[in-house]
């Protein structure tokens, strides 16, 4: 079993200890193969990891219905609907009232506070990489970028947005990679970012700290995670 294999399974199978009937039922069959491949090769070569990220994901429909999102995104008190879209004899052969409530379903969560993302299956196979860029500028802008932390110097700055981009905890060699430094020089701005409380340490125990999670309730950031 591969990495993603691996990955995918375990997240997966989170997600379905926490569901019964209905909602269980549509995980089972509605993550299928274009859901998976968008997984593969899209968002885990993007983002190296799940969090966040919700399958078949349950909303009410402007009919009362419900309805099912391929994927949503969410980090309060943001939300983002994920739909990956194919082309083929269902979407040519709906008819145009199917075609103009699909396009009200799209505004009604837009009322509803969702960012919409709509990706076409094509991609996936022919052009992964760019839906793999075009979702970390995205995701990047909204939780990491255009955040002023005056009192960092800017190699501190650069890793609390490092952090808000990854969305999970940060290790010394993700901060080595993206600054292109050492060891020492990496664990040293970590261990100041501790003492001044943007991070906290994960784990526990008397061994050293390899691993730190932005502290949530940080002044600078109680409005932005």
């Amino acid at each position: 079993m591969n990495r993603f294999e691996q990955e995918h399974r375990k997240w997966l199978d989170s997600h379905l200890k926490c569901r019964t009937g209905e909602r269980k039922r549509r995980l089972q069959v509605g993550h299928a193969h274009a859901e998976i491949e968008m997984l593969k090769k899209v968002w885990l070569p993007a983002f190296g990891h799940f969090q966040h990220l919700h399958p078949e994901y349950e909303v009410r429909d402007f009919l009362e219905g419900r309805r099912f999102l391929d994927f949503a995104y969410i980090r309060p008190p943001i939300r983002i609907a994920i739909e990956v879209d194919g082309y083929g004899p269902h979407q040519r052969d709906i008819s145009r009232r199917q075609f103009c409530d699909d396009r009200i379903r799209q505004m009604h969560l837009t009322n509803d506070g969702w960012i919409v993302i709509r990706i076409g299956y094509d991609d996936l196979i022919e052009r992964p990489k760019v839906w793999q860029q075009l979702l970390l500028q995205f995701i990047g802008r909204i939780f990491g970028s255009g955040i002023e932390l005056p009192e960092l110097y800017s190699h501190e700055r650069e890793i609390v947005r490092l952090a808000l981009r990854m969305g999970r905890p940060l290790k010394l060699p993700d901060v080595q990679r993206y600054l292109g430094c050492g060891y020492r020089a990496s664990r040293k701005w970590m261990d100041q970012l501790e003492r001044s409380g943007w991070f906290q340490p994960v784990g526990g125990g008397d061994s050293r700290v390899h691993a730190w999670r932005l502290d949530e309730h940080h002044p600078h950031l109680q409005n932005i995670v």
